[in-house]
This record gives structure tokens, sequence and C-alpha cells, in this order.
């Protein structure tokens, strides 16, 4: 078979991207992924010459009567002419959209063609791009089985939200730390705000650093803010490897204790198949609220602890740390319940979808 994925613009829709196309591409299938133009995506693609990839412009639907739909339809134009062209000559037998906009595109494309389509919604709750986008395809895939109820027409399977198999595998704590020059004898802590970076988190962290002694840190800033996080770290004296993007995450989650984070539903599938307890800040203007949700549920679960934006100072965040590090026991129990969480085979399942309804 030949499957197109659309799965560019964000890390949250890529990386599972490309976890479904190694899947595919060890069944004997062509994978062809659809990519933003974002400077993410160039990053995130360096070295994977087994996939063919396309690029199109990104894609967000602004609100009903605004000006910026002029804009938009524009835009929506300059994906789907190119998709039609791309599909004339790749000859896909299916499509599969990761989420959002950018997947409305060869979606569409897809079902002109009346070939089947797919589409995967990672997080407790869609935003308006899926709720369109499932009106289009054969199935909607979920990550998490409390978002069904949002996709009543439609034909659901719950398979997790899928990890690259780069992740698939942990590394020797010792050898991961090492990796990052930080000491196998103190606690590390990993901060991360998803793949473009968290300007709240960011600024709190850095009012925290001084009251983080005895911790180390591992800090992923995004594009802005590693240098000033540098600083703050080294005036405090705290040991840190402070970068904006990290191409072996396995490394760093294999290194940490406890997970500072964002609530994005891929994050949560790695943080969870790893098995780490995580102190969850989700970002409070993602569409639907979804990092709300999502990270609802891994606080009921117990693998998380849920701190509001609104209530996130230096002060608060750092004895938000200070509790859950000081408590190897609460630790231990959080991971535990993490682990529990870890969508299993999810890249299969989402590819056995495709093949079962080809």
């Amino acid at each position: 078979m030949k499957i197109a994925i659309a799965g560019g613009g964000t890390g949250g829709h890529l990386f599972p991207a490309l976890a479904v196309g190694e899947v595919l591409l060890d069944r004997g299938h062509e994978v062809l992924i659809f990519i933003s133009e974002k400077e993410i995506d160039a990053l995130a693609i360096q070295g994977r010459s087994e996939f063919r990839f396309e690029k199109l412009p990104s894609i967000g639907m602004p609100s009903l009567f605004s000006p910026a739909m002029f804009t938009f339809f524009q835009r929506f134009n300059a994906s789907f002419a190119p998709c039609r062209r791309i599909f004339a000559e790749f000859q896909p037998d299916a499509v599969l959209g990761m989420g959002g906009f950018t997947s409305t595109p060869p979606i569409l494309a897809g079902k002109l063609r009346r070939i089947p389509t797919f589409l995967h919604e990672s997080n407790a709750i869609p935003g308006k791009a899926n709720r369109l986008n499932a009106r289009l395809v054969d199935a909607v895939l979920l990550g998490f089985e409390e978002c069904r109820c949002h996709f009543p027409k439609s034909r659901c399977e719950v398979t997790g939200t899928p990890i690259r198999r780069s992740l698939a595998r942990r590394v020797p704590r010792e050898q991961a730390l090492a990796g990052f020059g930080l000491q196998p004898a103190l606690q590390t802590v990993l901060v991360m705000g998803g793949s473009q970076g968290a300007r709240g988190i960011n600024a709190a962290m850095r009012s925290a650093a001084a009251k983080l002694t005895g911790l180390q840190i591992i800090h992923l800033t995004g594009a802005a803010n590693a240098a000033e996080l540098t600083q703050a770290y080294q005036e405090a004296g705290i040991p840190a490897h402070v970068a904006a993007f990290c191409p072996a995450m396995e490394n760093a989650y294999s290194a940490a204790d406890l997970v500072v984070a964002r609530s994005g539903a891929a994050s949560l599938s790695e943080i969870s198949h790893f098995g780490l307890p995580s102190l969850l800040i989700p970002y409070p203007y993602a569409a639907e609220n979804h990092q709300q949700l999502n990270a609802e549920i891994f606080a009921r679960a117990g693998a998380g602890k849920l701190l509001e934006e609104s209530e996130t100072t230096g002060e608060t965040l750092a004895a938000a740390i200070r509790k859950l590090a000081d408590d190897p026991e609460l630790l231990q129990i959080m991971a535990a319940h993490s682990q529990s969480l870890a969508p299993r085979d999810a890249a299969a399942a989402v590819a056995d979808t495709i093949e079962n309804l080809k």
C-alpha cells in the first residue's frame, strides 16, 4: 500500500505521524508524510531519509467572521491544490490525518479520490478542526477513551497516541545523565513545554531556581529563553543542561526522576511510556482547553499533579517541585500510576486499522 500521513505543524502531530510511518514501513508499505514549513518540522525530520516528505503551508482557522478568513482560504487552497497534484502522482491507497487544519487538505483530497481516510485525535476533547475532519473520514482513532463521546456519528477506535521507535528503549540512567553532564547522585527534574517551549514555565523556573538547590535540571526551553535560564541556574549553583530542543528524548526521559511539563497528548504518552511522575501545567489557551482535560486524566489516575498556570509563580512552582522531590514514596506510587496509563503498541493499532479498512 501507499499511505499519505498529514502530521506537520507541531511536535504533537508530527512525532506520532513518524511513529505510525515507522510501523507501516516495516510492513512493506510506502509512506509519504506532509509536514509544515515550521522550523520544528525541519529539525524533527533531520536524517529521516526513509520517508518521502512534502511541505504544506500551516493553516489555523480564525473565528468565522474574522477578516482573516480570506487569508485562511488562500492558505487552505495553497495546501489543497498541491495535495491533489501530489496524490495524482503518488496514487495513495489511504490517507491519515494526525489532527488540526493542516490535516484537512490531505483528508479532503483523499476523500475526493474515494480512498479510505482516517483521523487521529490525541487529546481528551477535539478542537474545531477535528470536529470538521471527522465528518470526512471513515474512522476516528482516539488517544483517550474520554474523547469518544465527542464523535457520536463516527466510527471510533481507541488506539492511544503513538510514540516514536527511538523512545521504545530506556537508556541506563547513569549513561543518560552523563550525556547531559549531570550527576547520578542528584535527583533530576526534566522541564519541557512541548516542541516549541513554554514561556510561562520558563519564567516561573527562572524565578524558582534559587529555591531548587540540591536538585539538577534538564530544561528544554524552546527557541526563546535558553540563555537567561542558563544564567539563572548558574547563579543558583544548580547543575543544569539547558537547550532549545532535544533530538534524542529517550535520553532526557531516562535521566529524569520527575517531569514538569505542559499536557499535550503526545508528551503525556511519552511521559507515561517511561513511567515518570509529573507536575503538569496546562497551556491555558489551548484549543477547547484540551490540555487541562488531558492533565485531569493523569491527575485522577494519580500519575501527575496539576498546577494551573494562573497560580504558577517561582514560589509556587518551587514548592510543588520540592514537595514531590522530598517524598520518594509518593514519586514511586505516581510512577506506577503513570506506567499504567502508557499506550500499548499505539502505532501498530493505528496501522492495523488502516490495513483492515483498505
